[in-house]
């Protein structure tokens, strides 16, 4: 994993690869009880889940306070990672599937991880007390790249970015983009290492 990390640009201490070994056990525990994963075998949950959540550090350079909001979060992809990779941002995960939020809140305890919280909501159904005040929204779930940006606007900071990991073929127009108020910042195509998973990482910004 530290390697695959590496190769994102991911610097990992040992306590943070024993982190996210444990969050894999974990996964892998909780995952024979509740569906949390299709995906079973742990060279490809570190490729598709681990790796594919570092990879959205292509997209943007956290600072320490940076706030991120997470819609879709599943089992914690990629708020989770980010987090452990991140220590000093703060992660709100939104997740409406309560025996999911359960894993999470767990996972949570279990890394005694500090300045993360679970919403068991929509994330439309989010207080508004939410709003405008999140530098960084992520998601991995959402059906397209439209309905994400839709739904998470209300809660960026005026300067604040979308960063959704979507299938390369993806695209969405200039008239779709202005409409939903953002402006493409940038788009980054990669293959995760260790795999020929391809991923594009689209970053957008408030218009």
């Amino acid at each position: 994993m530290s390697i695959g990390a590496r190769e994102l640009g991911v610097e990992l201490s040992d306590v943070q690869i024993n982190s996210c070994l444990i969050y894999l056990t974990e996964l892998k525990k909780w995952n024979q009880k509740i569906n949390l994963t299709a995906i079973r075998e742990d060279q490809d949950i570190v490729i598709k889940h681990f790796l594919d959540s570092f990879s959205f550090m292509k997209g943007f350079a956290p600072v320490e306070g940076s706030k991120l909001l997470d819609m879709g979060s599943g089992a914690g992809f990629p708020a989770l990672p980010l987090k452990i990779a991140i220590p000093g941002i703060s992660v709100t995960m939104v997740e409406s599937v309560k025996k999911k939020t359960a894993f999470l809140r767990h996972i949570i305890r279990t890394l005694r991880l500090t300045g993360a919280e679970v919403s068991d909501k929509r994330t439309e159904e989010l207080p508004t007390s939410l709003y405008s005040i999140f530098d960084v929204v992520t998601a991995r779930a959402f059906a397209d790249i439209g309905t994400a940006l839709a739904v998470g606007k209300p809660f960026l900071k005026s300067e604040g970015i979308i960063v959704l990991s979507r299938g390369p073929e993806e695209k969405i127009s200039e008239q779709e983009l202005s409409k939903a108020g953002f402006v493409l910042e940038r788009r980054i195509e990669l293959t995760l290492p260790h795999s020929d998973y391809k991923r594009a990482i689209w970053v957008f910004k408030k218009a």
